[in-house]
């Protein structure tokens, strides 16, 4: 059964690497590390430093994200690509006023604490996304495949319709925040004053209290399912490309909304000889002296389903290349053509000479040995002829 795990992709620094820290950092480790950072590369102290300003938004948006719980959840499962684009929305992050004097006070924790709160109401009628790993056989890449996986999902508890009570009068609003979930409240942050939105803490963020809790999911509405799921993979496809299953993910708390994407991302097997360069395929082909002075033709079986055919021309040196066009993979996403197959030429050395042989060799030095007397300009010449290519 595929697991979720974590994967990125992006360019972009590491939070943990950006505030020095390892992934099992505590959350007073993450603000001890934010604090120091910022104070090293607060504008006020580096006046006209564009290196540590840029800097000191960059430690800025790593502690944004990693102290904040839901947000270090996502990041830690999906890095910076995670479904949606930026938690920030569209315009990424953008830095925030925070003076030198909140980071010696501490005041700087409820600036950070609302920078999703203008969000996470619409979120909150989503379920979350998931990602799983999984691996597909090199023919996948040639021919495409439909394949099918079984996952674990928390799926709308069927005993209580998600409502997560025993039931209908075990619900009732919370009295807390009147059933809305959140709550408000007006901050000081330095020369600031914030608006600052956080979950209800007596219904943690549902706006209703179960007072009679479902059996089969414990109050919470959702309940691990194993859930099998059909899909198919494109021909071409490459390692790390994710397929998109909409509607596959987590459901929504209570029910209220729609279900959270299956993000499936391909691990394609490697090839017992192939290699692989996007479209284009390599291989090594080692050949015997007598094939590369001779010249030979050799059919191996291929993926494509027909032998392919390989010419080897007469005097060909150990290192040349012979390349086959259109035998290759197919275009990724629907690219017309295939790449091409480059087989790379070798000398395949006997690992031991039977005496007969050995004997019919010494007899034969003379007429296809080097000429000792041409060695340095060989070795010149061919040092030349390398460098060209």
């Amino acid at each position: 059964m595929s697991r979720r795990q974590v994967g990125d992709v992006s360019g972009k620094r590491d939070y943990y690497e950006v505030l020095g820290l390892s992934k099992d950092a505590t959350d007073t480790e993450v603000k001890r590390a934010f604090r120091s950072l910022a104070r090293q590369h607060h504008p006020d102290k580096n006046p006209d430093d564009t290196d540590s300003e840029k800097r000191f938004k960059e430690v800025q948006e790593a502690y944004a994200v990693l102290s904040d719980p839901d947000e270090r959840r996502k990041y830690d499962m999906f890095g910076h690509e995670q479904p949606g684009g930026s938690p920030f929305g569209p315009g990424g992050f953008q830095g925030i006023n925070i003076s030198i004097d909140d980071l010696f006070g501490g005041g700087f924790e409820s600036i950070f604490s609302q920078l999703f709160s203008g969000t996470r109401g619409t979120r909150r009628n989503r379920g979350q996304d998931l990602l799983v790993h999984h691996e597909v056989p090199f023919q996948a890449a040639m021919a495409g495949l439909e394949d099918e996986i079984e996952i674990d999902v928390l799926k709308v508890c069927a005993k209580c319709d998600g409502t997560g009570s025993e039931s209908p009068d075990g619900v009732r609003e919370c009295p807390t925040c009147d059933g809305r979930g959140r709550l408000q409240r007006i901050e000081r942050a330095g020369p600031f004053t914030k608006q600052v939105v956080s979950d209800c803490p007596t219904c943690r963020g549902e706006g209703r209290i179960v007072q009679d809790p479902c059996s089969g999911c414990r109050g919470h509405g959702r309940a691990s399912q194993a859930k099998q799921i059909r899909f198919m993979v494109p021909a071409g496809i490459s390692s790390g490309t994710r397929l998109r299953m909409r509607g596959h993910g987590e459901a929504p708390k209570g029910n209220r909304g729609n279900s959270g994407d299956l993000y499936i991302q391909i691990e394609v097997k490697s090839h017992p000889w192939f290699e692989r360069d996007g479209p284009d395929l390599l291989m090594a082909l080692p050949l015997g002296y007598v094939d590369l002075v001779l010249g030979t033709e050799i059919e191996i079986p291929h993926i494509d389903g027909k032998s392919l055919s390989i010419k080897v021309p007469a005097g060909s040196k150990p290192g040349e290349t012979l390349t086959i066009a259109d035998r290759g993979l197919p275009g990724a996403r629907g690219r017309r053509g295939r790449g091409s197959v480059t087989v790379l030429l070798k000398l395949d050395m006997p690992g031991r000479v039977p005496r007969g042989l050995r004997k019919s060799l010494e007899g034969m030095r003379d007429q296809i040995g080097t000429d000792m007397d041409s060695l340095q300009d060989r070795i010149r010449d061919e040092a030349i002829g390398r460098r060209r290519g």
